[in-house]
């Protein structure tokens, strides 16, 4: 499980953040909260913000963090695959707007809990770039028993000796010999299967990104069928159920092979249509899967997601959640991910939205609901409503009608309106 992302120096994020799902002493819903490694832990943090406010720069930190942490063995040296390495190299944003943080460097930080060890053991993993180098790099771990003392795996400083404690000797010098200003270390641990690295890129492995503000990424996930989903009857069927938990017009899918030769090589896919139960007669109408409304493929597109973290117990983060679909939907997601007899493995949900209708106390606790807040300096801020205080030094009330005092301007956030005065038609006096 997250237990914290910090980050520095991203995007519209030129001061330190973070987005913490470390449950607070406040009493509501505390069927939400998941004991685990001596902390209590939250499954959910949605967030909340004007337009432009920054709210999808989180999500794209922890997606940069991610891929950096994923892909960063195959970056910088001078092998023959260095026009590939080029190709796949993503240089990190810092915050553009200031002469002094443009330059410096940028800071990601996660602490989690791997679900799959089930020892309790937290992890404190981080690094900072600057330019196209990496300039600080660290890891540590705490045993469940620890109490607040931290183990030093590795530490690496750019200008200073590398630090390693508890990696046999021979990886230590096969990383020393192959590791590259752009690469980290834990990306190159992994890759050379060195079990303790490899512990941190799996677990990022095992979250799941979604950008569902993309129409570009919309598409491509609604062609991206379920693994197995072509050749299971039973997978087939889940799919099915889980498209009746919103809509039951679905009754099964029929999919047949399609072969077709491109370029003189013979390609196999598939012809996926839905089944719908005729309305006077139990005959079935079929319809090609990619006539299905907007809403339907983006249900469609999410299952395999869905699927991964719940079984899985990984952390799933999505952007514009509620995008084309009903708010009782997005509902059901996230009591979803709530329910203690679906959600077994302790899988998160971090989302951003403009829903109002989530905005609830019956819903959420108030340290699952998060704010982004942008100044008139360009600069982005993240807090949570259960550490807001108003100008007079006042908490929020676990009974305050969150959404209307939001809507209203009391907890920041939303966007600073203005007549449109720019549209108003052409005068025809004189005419």
């Amino acid at each position: 499980m997250l237990i914290q992302f910090n980050f520095k120096n991203f995007k519209s994020f030129r001061d330190e953040v973070s987005l913490d799902l470390s449950a607070t002493k406040i009493t509501e819903h505390e069927d939400h909260v998941v004991e685990m490694a001596n902390d209590k832990l939250l499954k959910v943090a949605a967030i909340y913000g004007a337009n432009a406010s920054g709210k999808s720069n989180i999500y794209d930190a922890f997606k940069f963090m991610s891929y950096y942490v994923e892909e960063s063995f195959k970056f910088g040296g001078e092998s023959d695959s260095r026009q590939k390495a080029d190709s796949d190299y993503i240089r990190v944003s810092p915050f553009l707007f200031d002469s002094k943080s443009r330059s410096e460097e940028s800071t990601f930080e996660v602490f989690f809990v791997d679900n799959s060890e089930n020892t309790g053991k937290i992890y404190q993993y981080g690094f900072a770039l600057q330019n196209d180098e990496v300039v600080e790099e660290w890891f540590y771990s705490k045993a469940k028993t620890a109490r607040n003392r931290y183990k030093t795996i590795f530490y690496r400083k750019k200008g200073e000796e590398l630090e390693v404690n508890g990696l046999p000797k021979s990886s230590i010098e096969n990383i020393k010999v192959a590791l590259e200003k752009e690469t980290l270390i834990v990306s190159l641990g992994a890759k050379l299967k060195i079990s303790k690295l490899k512990r941190v890129r799996d677990w990022f492995l095992n979250n799941e990104i979604v950008d569902f503000g993309n129409p570009a990424e919309n598409f491509f996930r609604s062609q991206v069928l379920p693994k197995g989903f072509t050749t299971s009857r039973e997978i087939q069927s889940n799919v099915v159920n889980y498209f009746a938990s919103f809509d039951n017009a679905i009754c099964d899918f029929k999919v047949e092979e399609v072969q077709r030769e491109i370029e003189k090589e013979s390609d196999l896919s598939y012809k996926i249509d839905a089944l719908h139960k005729m309305a006077d007669c139990d005959e079935f109408e079929s319809i090609p899967l990619k006539s299905e409304s907007s809403g339907t493929l983006k249900m469609f597109a999410l299952y395999p997601s869905l699927k991964e973290v719940l079984d899985n117990g990984g952390t799933l983060f999505v952007d514009e959640l509620n995008a084309r679909l009903h708010p009782l939907l997005v509902r059901n997601i996230i009591l979803t991910f709530l329910s203690p007899e679906i959600n077994t493995n302790h899988a998160q949900m971090i989302f951003t939205t403009h829903d109002i209708w989530q905005l609830s106390n019956e819903l959420l606790r108030r340290d699952e609901i998060w704010l982004v807040d942008k100044n008139q300096d360009g600069v982005s801020d993240l807090y949570s409503l259960a550490d807001f205080k108003d100008e007079d030094g006042n908490k929020v009330r676990r009974d305050e009608a969150l959404a209307k005092n939001y809507l209203t301007g009391s907890y920041g956030a939303i966007p600073a309106l203005r007549p449109m005065e720019m549209l108003k038609g052409r005068s025809t006096d004189g005419e």
